[in-house]
C-alpha cells in the first residue's frame, strides 16, 4: 500500500498542530511498512488530505472524479476556530464555508479524539467520521539527562529551580491569557510559555495580556528538539488551560514524558483521561492555583504512571496499526 499524505503550506503549518499531525502519520505508516509520498503527481493507492485550503479542496474533486480512494483528516472544527485569531468571529463563515466544502465532499473523515467525531458528525456532512489518535514518538521524551542540562543552561535556572510550563499558539482559546493571570500569583516561580503567533493575527486580549505580563512570565517563543524535551523533563507541570482542543499534542508530549499534567476540565479529554488519576484538572484559575501549588511540591508517582500508559497507547506503531485498518477498509470499499 501507497498513501499519499498531502498538505499545502507546508512551511507555514510546520510549527502547528496540523504540521506536527502530520509528522506523526508519516512515522505512524513507515512503522508498519506503508510507503508514504507528498507529491500528487506520484502514483499511490489512497490519498489522506490534511488541509482545507483551494489546493486541497480541488485536489479532492480532482481524486473524486478519478475514482481513488481518499479520505480528509479533520484537525480543524468550528468549535476549535473560535477564540483564535484575531477577527475569528467575522472570519468563521468564510471558515465555515471551508470547512463544508471539504467534509461535505469527503468519503470518510479522520479525527483524533471522541470529542471531535462528536463535533463533526453533528454537521451531518460527512457519511463516516472515524477517531484515530495524532500519537506520540515516545523515543523522543524518554528521560534524558543531557536535555535536561540543555534545558536548564540556556535558560539561566538552577539544578533544582521550579517552573511551570505552557506550549501552544498564545491565544485566548489556548488559555495564554489565564496562564498570564494565575502566573501573577506566583511571583517567585518562573511561568514559561513556549511558542509565538504575529501579533498582526492575535487578538486584542492577548495581545493586552503579553504587554503587561509580570516578570516571572518567561515568553521564548517557539522551542522546538531537546530543548522542549528537557524542558518537559524537569517542570513542575505542563499548565495547559485551552478551552477547545481536539485532541492536544502537547498533552501527549507531557505525558511520554512524566511531566506533570494540568488541563482544564473540557469535553476533549473525556474519556481518555481522567481527573486526579492519570492527570489534575480544573475549572477556573482558583482551582488551577491550587493544583499548582500541589504540583510545585511535586505529583504522586501513580498518577505519572497512569498518564504514561496514556501515551503508551498511543504510541506511534499502535497509531499506524489503526491507521492501516482504516485504509484498507476504505479500499476494500471502494474494490466492493
Amino acid at each position: 500500500m501507497k498513501v499519499l499524505l498531502f498538505s499545502e503550506s507546508q512551511k507555514a503549518l510546520r510549527h502547528s498542530g496540523i504540521g506536527r499531525a502530520l509528522k506523526h502519520q508519516k512515522a505512524a505508516c513507515e512503522a508498519v511498512g506503508i510507503e508514504v509520498t507528498d507529491d500528487p503527481r506520484d502514483s499511490f493507492d489512497i490519498a489522506h488530505i490534511n488541509t482545507y485550503g483551494s489546493k486541497s479542496l480541488r485536489l479532492l474533486k480532482r481524486l473524486l472524479k478519478r475514482n481513488i480512494p481518499v479520505v480528509v483528516h479533520g484537525h480543524s472544527t468550528r468549535e476549535d476556530f473560535r477564540e483564535s485569531f484575531r477577527c475569528a468571529k467575522a472570519a468563521e463563515p468564510f471558515f465555515w464555508g471551508y470547512l463544508k466544502r471539504m467534509y461535505g465532499k469527503a468519503p470518510l473523515i479522520i479525527t483524533p479524539t471522541p470529542h471531535s467525531k462528536k463535533n463533526i458528525e453533528a454537521y451531518g456532512l460527512c457519511p463516516k467520521v472515524v477517531d484515530c489518535s495524532n500519537g506520540i514518538v515516545l523515543d523522543e521524551y524518554l528521560p534524558d539527562s543531557k536535555k535536561v542540562k540543555a534545558f536548564r543552561d540556556h535558560f539561566g535556572l538552577k539544578e533544582n529551580e521550579k517552573f511551570v510550563m505552557g506550549v501552544g499558539f498564545p491565544f485566548v482559546r489556548k488559555g495564554f491569557v489565564d496562564f498570564i493571570e494565575v502566573a501573577r500569583r506566583f511571583p517567585e516561580t518562573k511561568f514559561f510559555w513556549f511558542g509565538e503567533i504575529s501579533a498582526f493575527l492575535n487578538s486584542h486580549p492577548a495581545i493586552q495580556a503579553k504587554r503587561h505580563k509580570p516578570e516571572n512570565v518567561i515568553l521564548p517563543g517557539y522551542v522546538s528538539g531537546e530543548l522542549i524535551q528537557g524542558a518537559y523533563q524537569c517542570a513542575s507541570c505542563l499548565f495547559f488551560p485551552s478551552y477547545e482542543e481536539n485532541e492536544g499534542i502537547v498533552v501527549l508530549e507531557a505525558l511520554a514524558s512524566n511531566c506533570p499534567l494540568l488541563v482544564r476540565d473540557i469535553d476533549t479529554f473525556v474519556p481518555w483521561l481522567e481527573k486526579d488519576v492519570s492527570c489534575r484538572m480544573g475549572k477556573d484559575d482558583d482551582e488551577f492555583e491550587k493544583e499548582i501549588r500541589r504540583l510545585l511540591e511535586g505529583e504522586d508517582p501513580a498518577v505519572l504512571d497512569a498518564g504514561y500508559k496514556v501515551a503508551e497507547a498511543r504510541r506511534i506503531e499502535v497509531i499506524g496499526e489503526r491507521l492501516k485498518t482504516i485504509y484498507e477498509s476504505v479500499l476494500q470499499n471502494k474494490i466492493q
